[in-house]
């Protein structure tokens, strides 16, 4: 689960991810869609850790202010950090799976996407640093963003497909295209 958790051990996993978005939309649309996903994963992981968290202030259960971190199973001393509603890991996760499953929509990459996240979710909660509620609720919120950012990329996908064809109609009219 400390793998599971870690950040830096999913680069390979990331790139092949990347690989597999540009072979489904190609390398202009895959482009598009990487900036999409960087502001669809900012926005989960600003509003989680920078308006809800400082709003609810709730300590992480391993947290050692918190009565019932005695119970907690700690791992390698990892504590995190004060606060822990919602969960970052949950918000960023579900909002990447979320994000590529309605962009590759392939059966089997989608089970594979959401196993993976609700794996890194659960980590979390194995490590004693989040409840099973901060994984839902960010969780949720990354869900949430994700459709939104979907929804813009999409929406921006089809008005760069009419201008284009605007264009080319206007060239045509003209005899500027052959």
């Amino acid at each position: 689960m400390w793998f599971m958790s870690a950040k830096l051990v999913w680069i390979p996993f990331y790139i092949l991810l990347t690989y597999l978005l540009f072979r489904k939309v190609g390398i202009k649309n895959g482009i598009l869609a990487l900036v999409f996903i960087g502001l669809t994963i900012a926005m989960a992981d600003q509003v989680c850790s920078h308006l809800i968290r400082p709003a609810f202030e709730r300590l992480r259960p391993s947290n050692p202010s918190n009565p019932i971190s005695q119970y907690i199973h700690i791992v390698n001393g990892y504590r995190g950090g004060l606060f822990g509603f919602p969960s970052c890991h949950a918000a960023n996760t579900f909002a990447l799976a979320t994000f590529l499953s309605m962009t590759i929509k392939r059966r089997a990459f989608i089970i594979g996407i959401f196993i993976w996240a609700v794996l890194v979710s659960y980590s979390r909660v194995y490590l004693g640093v989040h409840y099973p509620m901060d994984i839902l609720v960010g969780g949720s919120i990354g869900t949430c963003l994700a459709i939104f950012c979907y929804t813009g990329y999409s929406l921006t996908l089809r008005n760069a497909a009419a201008i284009k064809a605007g264009s080319q109609s206007i060239m045509r009219r003209f005899n500027l295209m052959r």
